[in-house]
C-alpha cells in the first residue's frame, strides 16, 4: 500500500505541519479542522507540499526525516516545488 508525506501551513512561510497518510482524504480532514490537534490549533489548512511513495513505510521514514530538518531547509523544499506556496489541494483532488 502506498502513502503520502505532506506539508500544510496556515499561510505563506507560516506554521508548518508535516504529516503522513495512506488515505489522501486525511488532508481534507485537516482542511476542515478535523485533522491533528496541532494543525487545528494553528489553522494549517493549506497543502503546500506533497510526495507520493509506493510504500507507506517509505512515507513514514520520509516524514520522520523531514521533521528533523531545520525550518530553513523545509521552507526551501516547499519553495523549490511550489514557489508561490499555493494551496495544492485542488490540483491533486480531481
Amino acid at each position: 500500500m502506498g502513502g503520502y508525506t505532506y506539508i500544510m501551513t496556515n499561510k505563506g512561510f507560516g506554521v508548518l505541519y508535516i504529516g503522513v497518510t495512506s488515505d489522501i482524504a486525511r488532508i481534507q480532514a485537516h482542511r476542515e479542522g478535523r485533522g491533528s490537534a496541532f494543525a487545528r490549533k494553528w489553522g494549517c489548512t493549506r497543502l503546500v507540499y506533497i510526495e507520493h511513495h509506493d510504500r507507506i513505510e517509505d512515507a513514514i521514514v520520509r516524514e520522520k526525516r523531514l521533521k528533523d530538518w531545520n525550518r530553513i531547509w523545509k521552507c526551501r523544499l516547499i519553495a523549490e516545488a511550489n514557489p508561490n506556496w499555493d494551496d495544492l489541494w485542488e490540483s491533486i483532488n480531481r
